[in-house]
């Protein structure tokens, strides 16, 4: 019975993966209706509609999907959505920011505010923990695009502002306003990015042990569930023990 349970349990987990990039799909989708609907559905010509579908291609998100989405802003076709920004606290007041394109403000702010309750969490006025993060833009590359000082070099000509450099990979920041002149400068330098977004960048973080991670891991799920949800920000910081013991779960 071990082996049958195992594998119901591999493909319960592979379920779980495919739904959650379907949903993943669907939020780009909304995002790139919306950049090309603010501005020109031309990629090349409206650099918010460039970032979301560059970030579309990094999740592998099929291009048809991508040129539908664009298609339904062009023809006017798609809800009107408006940008949303929620401010919380979660378990051990960690500090939340959870970014919503809705149609329905009510619909939205009552999901979010029972998700937070439900979960260990409650939500703040807009401004409560705002303050905490420092809006940026992020490139990512893989680390074998070349080692750190070569990387440092290339960001510095692109005008960006610092670099963290591991074996895992290097992060590349930017002022939010640089984002699509430091990602294009890069590019020339070093390539096809892994990923390229603007971020909320904690200032400062929260420490957070096995506990305190596992509740917010479902605090998390919960609200990235949400249709409305595009995503979910949060200042924890976390050893690398209590990261392993996650995983293991």
């Amino acid at each position: 019975m071990a082996g049958h349970s195992k594998w119901a349990n591999i493909q319960h987990r592979k379920g779980r993966q495919d739904a959650v990039r379907a949903k993943l799909f669907s939020k780009l989708s909304k995002e790139i209706t919306v950049a090309a609907k603010m501005g020109d559905p031309d990629p090349e010509k409206n650099p918010r509609l460039r970032l979301v579908v560059k970030q579309a291609k990094s999740q592998s998100m099929p291009n048809d999907n991508i040129d539908r989405a664009i298609k339904k802003a062009i023809g006017g076709e798609g809800e009107d959505y408006e940008e949303v920004r929620y401010e919380g606290y979660g378990p051990n007041g960690v500090a939340v920011i959870v970014e919503a394109m809705t149609d329905n403000r009510n619909r939205t702010a009552s999901n979010v505010r029972s998700t937070f309750t439900k979960n260990g969490g409650n939500l703040g006025e807009t401004g409560s923990v705002g303050f905490m993060f420092e809006r940026k833009g992020e490139v990512t590359y893989p680390a074998d695009v070349g080692d750190a000082d070569t990387v440092m070099m290339a960001a510095i000509e692109a005008g960006a502002e610092d670099v963290e450099s591991s074996e895992d990979g290097h992060i590349i920041w930017c002022a939010d306003t640089d984002l699509n002149e430091v990602s294009n400068a890069l590019e020339a330098e070093l390539g096809e990015s892994e990923s390229t977004k603007l971020v909320w960048k904690p200032t400062t973080t929260t420490e957070m042990d096995f506990e305190g991670m596992e509740k917010l891991m479902k605090l998390i799920d919960a609200l990235e569930d949400d249709d409305d949800v595009q995503r979910v920000t949060t200042n924890f910081e976390a050893s690398n023990e209590v990261m392993s013991q996650l995983a293991a779960e």
